[in-house]
């Protein structure tokens, strides 16, 4: 897809996008700014406070400054370009806009979006505006973002903002790939890369969330008057295998596709293009459609996967609400999807991320700035690599991000993610009897006396006898021997929490 206009608008309201405020939205309200529908022309309404306009319309500013509102984007994503649309605004639109973004919880309240504790990053600098134009403007380098700041100078109305991107979720929400998601799910980040018509009903429209609300919200096809067949490609969200298929004609009653068939492949990043004249695998045989109506396959599936691609196709054309695909992450797909998330956070997120495998600062910041990542190999690699150039004190700092063999993991301070991990590290210990406890935190006290750190070791899988007997087996040993072993462990340690940043351990 060349044109970020063909990726899906990720501030649409249909997918939960809002305004949340506006300093000024005195002739026209803020929330018209996402309106799914086009803006209108009415020569002859007004209100109260002068011309109804159908678009964000602040008042003449008369004091220096500018506009401003903030957007919660309706799903997280990677931001590909963006339309300001002035659409009906001619002699009251504004003379320039800029976009900034930032990644923050849904739930942010606009006082801490607004509060120095969050970074704003520049999307799109200070561009000119047009009057009653869609002004597209390509992003330069794609930013993960999950709220805007659409700033216009110094005032004035905008009709309509879209913001085009691919959807990345954070997919620690969405588990470790064992239990069933929606494969071919918008919101978790599946798209539709190709399509042989849209004539009535966007592509996109096949993967929504929910059900459809009318007709419009479908992927339908002109009618067909010569031979062949309609048919929608989408790249599921992650490599998985099938478990059951949902085919939905919802508000199809005189359009619907008359059989429809699926088809599967396991080509991990292949483009539509390259996948054109692939050999697809037969998933649900040629099937006979009803009006209006939610079709569920489970044991009419004749082949599971695993597939990245789905490609859903009609016989001869009409009308398909909405496909579900539901299956498992299996095979690279969980590991692929969050090093591709991983890849485009801002470069604070990154290293609080790196943080939780190893607590050195240094390394974090190294990491974050040696990404994209090719592959795990590659991010081993590179996480190697950074451990090797840690000075003594970076070590050190690492270290202390651990908690004590015995302790409670809440004690950690690099979060809760990394105290999560912790406590799994010392899951076999945790039901040392109160004797080994007590052993545990005196022999600790001394080594961290004689040594001057705290005691660090590969701790997965090892009852609190076996640690220890390793605690009372190097408590001798001098300083030097001891710190060497450390930073072997650490290593180890490092090794096994990035592997749980990309789903491939067990937290």
């Amino acid at each position: 897809m060349t044109d970020f206009q063909e990726l899906p608008d990720l501030a649409s309201e249909r997918l939960g996008g809002a305004v949340l405020w506006a300093n000024d939205d005195f002739f026209a309200e803020k929330d018209n700014l996402l309106r799914a529908a086009a803006p209108v022309w009415k020569a002859d309404a007004y209100t109260d406070r002068g011309k109804w306009m159908d678009g964000w319309e602040s008042r003449r500013r008369r004091v220096p400054g500018h506009d401003e509102c903030v957007v919660r984007l309706g799903l997280p994503g990677l931001v590909r370009g963006v339309v300001i649309d002035t659409a009906v605004f001619r002699g009251n639109f504004p003379d320039i806009a800029s976009i900034a973004a930032c990644v923050a919880r849904p739930d942010a309240t606009v006082d801490e979006l607004l509060s120095s504790s969050t970074e704003w990053v520049e999307l799109l600098p200070q561009v000119k505006l047009a009057g009653d134009t869609k002004n597209r403007f390509a992003i330069a380098q794609a930013t993960l973002a999950t709220h805007l700041r659409l700033h216009i100078y110094p005032d004035g109305g905008v009709a309509r903002l879209r913001v085009h991107g691919a959807v990345m979720p954070d997919w620690r929400a969405l588990g470790d790939g064992g239990d069933p998601i929606d494969l071919a799910a918008l919101e978790n980040g599946a798209v539709s890369i190709a399509c042989s018509d849209m004539f009535f009903g966007e592509r996109h429209n096949l993967i929504l969330p929910g059900r459809a609300p009318n007709m419009g919200d479908g992927w339908e096809t002109r009618r067909r008057r010569g031979p062949g067949f309609d048919w929608n490609l989408v790249e599921l969200a992650a490599e998985g295998t099938l478990d059951r298929l949902v085919i939905d004609t919802d508000h199809f009653k005189g359009n619907y596709p008359d059989t429809c068939s699926v088809e599967g492949i396991l080509r991990p990043g292949a483009t539509a293009d390259e996948l054109r004249d692939a050999p697809f695998v037969e998933v649900l045989p040629r099937t006979k459609l009803q009006a209006h109506t939610r079709h569920e396959f489970t044991d009419a599936l004749l082949a599971r996967g695993p597939f990245t691609h789905l490609r859903l196709c009609v016989f001869p054309d009409g009308g398909v609400s909405r496909l579900r695909a539901w299956g498992r992450v299996g095979g690279d797909g969980l590991a692929r999807a969050r090093l591709a998330r991983l890849a485009c956070l801002d470069a604070k997120t990154a290293e609080a991320e790196l943080l939780t495998a190893c607590g050195a600062s240094a390394f974090a910041g190294a990491v974050a700035a040696a990404r994209p990542f090719a592959s795990e190999q590659d991010l081993r690699a590179k996480a190697d690599a950074a451990l090797d150039a840690l000075t003594p004190d970076g070590w050190l700092e690492a270290f202390r991000a651990h908690p004590r063999i015995g302790e409670r993991a809440a004690a950690v301070a690099t979060g809760e993610q990394a105290a999560r991990f912790a406590t799994g590290e010392q899951a076999r210990a945790a039901d040392a009897s109160d004797d080994a406890r007590a052993e545990l935190a005196r022999l600790n006290a001394e080594y961290e006396a004689r040594h001057g750190f705290v005691f660090l070791i590969f701790a997965s899988g090892r009852t609190a006898e076996e640690l220890l007997a390793e605690l009372r087996r190097r408590l001798p040993r001098s300083t030097e021997e001891e710190l060497e072993l450390a930073r072997a462990e650490q290593r180890a340690i490092t090794h096994l929490r990035l592997a749980k940043l990309l789903g491939r351990a067990a937290r």
